[in-house]
């Protein structure tokens, strides 16, 4: 299979694409199990709103391949662990690839892989051990014709807001964004700037090449929905929201409410519409 053929199974036709990514088990962080400590219940609640793609690890993939029939959403397969995310950042930083991770994709039949390009403030060598795993997955995602997402991400300081914060400098993101593109990526997975009306700037860096946004911490419906609508009007091909849906109080809701934005182009006001709607539903 090639790259292309995994791309159409990923993207619509008009090449949008909603991936959910329940994948933060892989990072050791207690607060990141917030409502996915039910493995099985989380894949089964997101399958049923009917995403483009389910961002899982090599561990907990089987939950979405074992489910019955054709119409589920493509496997998006995280293929590197770190340990960066936490309140204090500990003495020794890592973001290491599952051994082997583009043949377990291929064996698991994921539409594509993830990784990391991570920068940190003064960690050059966790920026290098990701520029090293990118090259080293682009070389083996080529031979198996499989989607390589890359995902750069620039973090503040630990002290300045805590742990697994995102820096939302443009002048940051832009180049590193521009790395990942030429280091080979495929798709982009990107951190929202911090003036969302610029996003057209980093669509722009990626030279052609997929940008979906990234949802970061949980944050109010309003918010979310109207950072959607104007990342997609910047020109993003989707986005990779993953405690904003499972932390919803209604993910199913939230779900469709999401794809309306970013598959039908809904306006903000539309999507908070379907999201009420489908709260009263299930309430």
């Amino acid at each position: 299979m090639t790259v292309k053929a995994r791309m159409q199974r990923m993207f619509s036709e008009e090449g949008k694409c909603f991936d959910v990514a329940i994948d933060h088990g892989f990072f050791n962080e207690y607060s990141f199990l917030a409502s996915i400590e039910n493995m099985e219940k989380a894949v089964e609640t997101v399958v049923q709103a009917g995403p483009d793609c389910i961002q899982l690890s090599l561990g907990q993939a089987g939950w979405l391949q074992q489910l019955p029939g054709k119409n589920k959403p493509g496997l998006v397969l995280r293929t590197d662990a770190a340990n960066i995310y936490g309140s204090v950042l500990p003495s020794f930083l890592f973001s290491e690839v599952a051994d082997n991770a583009i043949e377990h994709a291929v064996r698991l039949d994921a539409v594509a892989v993830c990784v990391n390009l991570l920068l940190l403030p003064n960690q050059p060598e966790l920026h290098h051990q990701c520029v090293k795993n990118v090259m080293k997955l682009k070389s083996e995602a080529e031979r198996y014709g499989m989607v390589l997402m890359v995902e750069p991400l620039v973090m503040l300081p630990n002290e300045a807001k805590g742990g697994y914060m995102v820096d939302g400098d443009i002048q940051k993101i832009m180049p590193l964004v521009r790395q990942a593109v030429e280091l080979g990526a495929d798709v982009i997975k990107a951190d929202p700037c911090d003036n969302v009306e610029e996003y057209h700037r980093i669509i722009e860096v990626a030279s052609g090449v997929p940008v979906l946004v990234r949802g970061g911490g949980r944050a109010s419906d309003e918010e979310i929905i109207n950072r959607t609508v104007t990342l997609m009007e910047q020109g993003a091909a989707g986005i990779v929201y993953g405690r904003n849906v499972i932390q919803h109080p209604d993910p199913a809701g939230m779900t469709k409410a999401l794809m309306q934005i970013v598959h039908k182009g809904a306006n903000a006001e539309t999507a908070l519409q379907v999201l009420k709607g489908e709260a009263r539903v299930h309430g």
